[in-house]
């Protein structure tokens, strides 16, 4: 018995330690983003003057600066997570740190450069930095593995939600400490070059309490003469023909592609619906992380013991639904003469917390769900091809999102475009149930 109260120690130990890295890891991209596309756009003006036949493509280099980073994650998180299937998941998260560390590090340097003398070099370094932080960040797979290696089957959803809780808690107070910086530093550029160095600061923290406290839960089980190589198409056809997982993965990425969708345009709509300056505007991405937080950290895990995940997925498909669907509504009536401030603040917050809470729903259910119906030598790789599949919808939704925000006048198409979507997945939902 000893041995396997030890074992039980180290793992809830190793879920500890896992949430606390999530978390300051995490924190530290809350800060960076919302600061990162007009700094972006400081240096694409000095290097494209307005007026030139070059400024249409501003805005893509822009766009492409925002993508990076999700598209290093797509392409890096199956490889992070098959490494850790081999090695362990203890390495690959220390590797991940370290890049983080220096990755923000060199952002912070690299936002400190006068646009006026410096903005090719800069422009440069922050594409190195953000690509650099995907490939660092992408090892957040890895970090559900550890999940899974520490929980058995039965209480898998619970544990997921843990990563979801981390992640509301980075992106309550990172938007808060981007706030915080906009207000104390003597102007936007320096204030983005501070949260570079704060989010490094943060990361080494991360870094120092993993090697200090994090054990190995993963047992290699990988057979003599067994090569898993870094790259290895063969896990995406692998996943994708499992008509246990597949539906469960489409189901993750169409939910991801419309609230990112949705989530893009938030600043946008706070703009035009509500005429909120960028200040307010954090509190409200604040509120957005608060409710994850509660949603998954509290609500989520007394549920659980009641609801399994296919019903939780149901349930989070319908509420995000109608989450976005209120958005869209507000759209439509932002600019009517009798509606007051009061009642479209109350519709936006309601909505919001209605989309997250659906949210919160589905994705810990989708991931638990992926990860009991995957053999425990494969955690790492499946899973990462789950987190790239997130990574890719991260890419394309506000793609899409930002695309149908401006072709139409009131701007409800994205929100009404992303209920559709969601509301598409329903039929689904017996494949899920029958496995």
């Amino acid at each position: 018995m000893e041995p396997s109260n030890e074992r039980i120690t180290g793992h809830r130990s190793a879920m500890l330690i896992v949430f606390l890295v999530v978390v300051v890891d995490l924190l530290g991209f809350g800060i960076v983003l919302p600061l990162l596309p007009v700094t972006g756009d400081e240096y694409v003006r000095a290097l494209i003057p307005e007026g030139s036949q070059s400024e249409r493509w501003s805005g893509a280099i822009v766009g492409l600066l925002m993508a990076c980073f999700s598209a290093m994650q797509f392409v890096f998180a199956p490889m992070w997570g098959r490494w850790s299937d081999r090695v362990g998941r203890r390495p690959v998260l220390l590797i991940g740190l370290v890049g983080s560390v220096a990755f923000y590090s060199l952002f912070g340097i690299a936002a400190s450069f006068p646009p006026e003398s410096s903005a090719g070099l800069a422009l440069t370094l922050l594409f190195v930095a953000r690509i650099g932080a995907g490939i660092a960040g992408a090892t957040i797979s890895t970090a559900q593995a550890v999940i899974a290696d520490s929980t058995p089957p039965e209480r898998r959803k619970q544990g997921m939600a843990i990563i979801g809780a981390a992640f509301g808690i980075a992106f309550t107070f990172g938007p808060l400490l981007g706030a915080l910086a906009l207000a104390l530093a003597p102007g936007r550029r320096e204030a983005t070059s501070y949260t570079g160095y704060v989010a490094a600061t943060l990361s080494l923290i991360a870094l120092v309490l993993a090697i200090l406290l994090l054990p190995e839960t993963r047992v290699i089980r990988t057979a003599p003469g067994e090569r898993r190589g870094w790259i290895n198409l063969g896990a995406w056809r692998s996943a994708l023909a499992n008509h246990a997982i597949a539906p469960v993965i489409l189901v993750f990425f169409l939910a991801t592609f419309g609230f990112g969708g949705f989530e893009t345009t938030l600043a946008m709509l706070l703009r035009d619906a509500l005429h909120l300056n960028p200040n307010r505007s954090y509190l409200v991405f604040a509120y957005v992380g608060f409710v994850l937080v509660i949603a998954q950290g509290f609500l989520y895990r007394r549920l659980a013991k009641h609801l399994a995940e296919a019903a939780f997925i149901s349930l989070g498909i319908l509420l995000m639904s109608l989450g976005v669907l209120s958005l869209a509504a507000l759209t439509w009536i932002a600019d009517a003469p009798d509606v007051t401030l009061g009642l479209r603040l109350g519709i936006l917050l309601t909505g919001l917390a209605t989309a997250v809470v659906g949210f919160a729903f589905l994705t810990p259910s989708a991931q638990a769900l992926i990860s009991r119906r995957t053999p425990a030598d494969r955690q790492g790789e499946v899973l990462g091809v789950t987190q790239s599949s997130s990574a890719l919808a991260r890419i394309l939704g506000p793609i899409f999102g930002l695309t149908l925000y401006k072709l139409t006048t009131p701007p409800m198409l994205p929100y009404v475009f992303g209920a559709g979507l969601l509301l598409a997945m329903l039929p689904l939902l017996p494949r899920i149930r029958r496995g």
